[in-house]
C-alpha cells in the first residue's frame, strides 16, 4: 500500500465544504489552532498571511474573516480551484496559488505570518520547506505550526486505530517514517534562523484509553474535537517560531 497518498484531497475537492463530508472534521481544528495561534497575535487585521497547504481552504477563510490579508497555496490544483469557488462565495478577497512548499511561488519577505498546519508530516523535503518558510517570511516574521511526532503512540492512532481499524482517515495518507520528533523541527528551525520557538502539545484524544473513547464518541455525535494545548507532545504538537533571518 503507497504511504504518503495525498490522493484523498483531490478526491475530497469537491465536497470539502460539505459538513457531512469526513474532510469537514478540519474546519473544527481552526478554533483550538488559532486560539494558541492567538497568544503570539494580539490582532490579525491588516497582516500579510500565508497557509501552506491550505487546502480547500478553511484556515484562509477564518484568517480573513479576521481581517488577515490571507493567502493560500495547495499541491492540489482541484483544492485550489474549489478554495476560489468558496472565497467568491463568502465575498473574501484571498488570494490563491497552485504550488509546492518546497518552491514556494512568492518573493522573499512577502508574508508577516506564516501558517502550516497538518502539512509538514507530509511534505516531500521537509528542509526546503522550512527554507522556503524563513524565505518568505519578513524578518522577525511569525511561523505557527502543527504536526504529528514520530512515537509508537503516533504509529497506534494515528495509523493502526483511525486508518486501519477505525477508518476515520483514510488507508495510506499517512506514512509514519516521515511523522518529526519536536527536536527534529527544533533543530530544522534553528538551522534556519529561527529563535523563540515554543512547541506545546496539541491533544485531541485525551490521555488515557477512557478519555480516548469519550473523544472519539464525542466526535461521532458532533464531528468536532475537544481539543486541548498541554505539555504532553508524544501525538500531536502544535507550535510558534520566529524568523531571525535579516
Amino acid at each position: 500500500m503507497k504511504k504518503n497518498d495525498l490522493q484523498f484531497y483531490d478526491l475530497s475537492a469537491d465536497i470539502w465544504w460539505q459538513s457531512d463530508a469526513k474532510i469537514y472534521a478540519l474546519y473544527y481544528l481552526n478554533q483550538p489552532r488559532f486560539d494558541f495561534f492567538d497568544r503570539y497575535v494580539p490582532s490579525w487585521q491588516g497582516l500579510r498571511v500565508l497557509d501552506i497547504g491550505c487546502g480547500g481552504g478553511f484556515s484562509c477563510e477564518f484568517m480573513a474573516r479576521r481581517g488577515a490579508i490571507a493567502s493560500g497555496v495547495d499541491q492540489s490544483a482541484k483544492c485550489i480551484k474549489q478554495a476560489q469557488e468558496h472565497a467568491a462565495i463568502s465575498k473574501l478577497p484571498i488570494e490563491y496559488q497552485h504550488g509546492f512548499a518546497e518552491n514556494l511561488p512568492y518573493q522573499a519577505n512577502s508574508f508577516d505570518i506564516v501558517v502550516c498546519v497538518d502539512v509538514l508530516e507530509h511534505v516531500a523535503d521537509l528542509r526546503k520547506t522550512i527554507s522556503e518558510i524563513s524565505r518568505v517570511l519578513q524578518p522577525n516574521g511569525l511561523f505557527l505550526f502543527d504536526t504529528i511526532n514520530r512515537t509508537v503512540k503516533s504509529q497506534f492512532v494515528m495509523i493502526w486505530l483511525l486508518e486501519n481499524i477505525l477508518r476515520e482517515i483514510p488507508c495510506g495518507i499517512h506514512d509514519w517514517k516521515k511523522f518529526i520528533k519536536p527536536e527534529e523541527l527544533t533543530n530544522l528551525l534553528h538551522n534556519h534562523n529561527f529563535a523563540s520557538i515554543e512547541i506545546n502539545g496539541f491533544d485531541l484524544f485525551g490521555e488515557g484509553l477512557f478519555d480516548n473513547i469519550l473523544a472519539y464518541i464525542h466526535y461521532k455525535k458532533t464531528g468536532g474535537f475537544k481539543a486541548k494545548i498541554t505539555n504532553n507532545t508524544s501525538l500531536m504538537y502544535i507550535g510558534k517560531a520566529i524568523n531571525s533571518a535579516l
